[in-house]
């Protein structure tokens, strides 16, 4: 009996170190520059700011050949620019203009949108709860039984001195 217990206890040790084994390879396996890239905070990086307008490095890294050219003839005076020329050197440093930076996103509209689906949704769900899943109110919720419970309470004498009692004519048998 206790060889028994011996091997079993022998293979499943193997196997748990062959599963160990597996199990590892597979996660440095997943951990591959496929997983993803990472950034190199340290370099300077460009950023669209109205409070930074300079970013650290222009918009444009990579320039095509009609860029390069038009930064040589940037060089020269800058009356004989066009201003077609003179916003593509500005397109090349910057991404975009103060007022594109200040133009106002129309996110708004779709968190409001949101927050209305769930406040409907919400609703429908409470109008559903009270329809089918909570029990009727009791008999004396009824206004006759609410009545019929002040007349008690009246007829008790209850808080006489500063209470709804207090409010109550006893000897006209009406409110003050």
């Amino acid at each position: 009996m206790l060889r028994l217990t011996a091997g079993r206890m022998g293979s499943l040790m193997a196997r748990r170190a062959t599963v160990a084994l597996t199990t590892s390879s597979a996660r440095m396996a997943s951990h591959g520059h496929e997983v993803s890239e990472s950034v190199d905070m340290s370099k300077p990086m460009y950023s669209d700011r109205r409070e930074s307008p300079l970013p650290d490095k222009p918009y444009k890294d990579v320039l095509t050949p009609a860029d390069k050219s038009l930064k040589e003839k940037e060089k020269g005076p800058w009356g004989q620019l066009s201003n077609e020329e003179k916003l593509a050197l500005y397109r090349i440093s910057f991404c975009k203009t103060y007022p594109e930076m200040n133009q106002k996103s129309s996110e708004w509209k779709s968190v409001f949108g949101g927050m209305f689906f769930f406040l409907g949704l919400t609703g429908l769900l409470v109008i559903w709860q009270a329809a089918y899943v909570s029990p009727p109110l009791p008999r004396t919720f009824e206004p006759e039984s609410k009545a019929k419970q002040l007349q008690r309470m009246l007829d008790m004498r209850v808080n006489p001195v500063e209470g709804f009692g207090a409010q109550w004519d006893y000897e006209k048998n009406q409110w003050k």
